[in-house]
């Protein structure tokens, strides 16, 4: 892979509400790959225009009003579908993974832990075992999606900092960083490291989102050569409806590098 390379990922939290959002961004950025979280529908219940999105390999996995991740790959970065599967710790429609020539990807859901916080703690755990079974083969890895943790305090605004409030927890932020150390990067931070106002997500009540009080819950991770190629990896604060800005990382030919 070695031309130019684009990779969004956005929580659209509903894809039916958010369809027409998904349809128009998509036209208009034209990412390589996308990769979408909490659709909350089955595939059958995305509507028609974006359930064969023009252009893209499609794959929708998602339940009725809960969960569910896509993943959709250019059909000019792969002339022939791609395959796509799930890992064993799949659970609730909540990761996908396709694999482009030597690069894998993954649309990742990781679960908020309001419910189960040992649940989203075991879900951490084999990202991070899938990191390494990765790491020991050839290629490029990157996931993508919202990993409902705010990785240090930089990433929350200060009205939003408690330490004992799930997704600031020092436990899953441990396994974050964990992850990261399985040879990952995180391209928003690496690019952009002194930002203290760069969030993905917002409460959606008292304006916090016009305010940008917010938290940073949603990533792309990158192994080393790919990373290498990024230059840039912004949160779209003025993009959609949904209380997640979609975040879109761009890398540079081999060429370039």
């Amino acid at each position: 892979m070695t031309g130019p390379l684009k990779i969004a990922t956005w929580n659209v939290n509903g894809i039916r509400a958010r369809s027409r959002e998904v349809i128009e961004w998509t036209e208009r950025e034209r990412p390589d790959i996308v990769c979408l979280q909490e659709l909350k529908a089955t595939a059958e219940q995305v509507p028609p225009p974006l359930r064969d999105l023009a252009g893209y390999w499609c794959y929708w996995h998602g339940n009725k009003a809960y969960s569910g991740v896509g993943l959709h790959v250019s059909k000019d970065l792969a002339p022939e579908r791609p395959e796509f599967s799930h890992p064993p710790f799949d659970h609730e429609s909540r990761i996908v993974t396709a694999r482009v020539g030597t690069l894998a990807v993954a649309s990742i859901y990781v679960p908020n832990g309001g419910k189960d916080y040992a649940a989203k703690l075991r879900f951490l755990e084999a990202m991070e075992a899938y990191a390494v079974s990765f790491s020991a083969g050839a290629g490029s890895l990157v996931l993508c999606g919202d990993l409902n943790v705010a990785l240090t305090d930089i990433d929350v605004h200060p009205k939003e900092r408690r330490p004992d409030v799930i997704g600031q927890r020092p436990d899953e932020r441990a396994l974050m960083q964990r992850i990261l150390g399985r040879g990952l990067t995180d391209l928003g931070r690496a690019l952009d490291p002194e930002n203290d106002r760069l969030y993905t997500w917002w409460a959606p009540w008292r304006g916090l989102r016009e305010r940008n009080i917010g938290w940073r819950l949603d990533y792309v991770l990158a192994s080393a050569h790919l990373a290498r190629r990024a230059v840039a990896c912004p949160s779209y604060r003025e993009v959609g409806t949904s209380d997640h800005a979609p975040v879109i990382a761009t890398f540079r030919s081999d060429a370039g590098a």
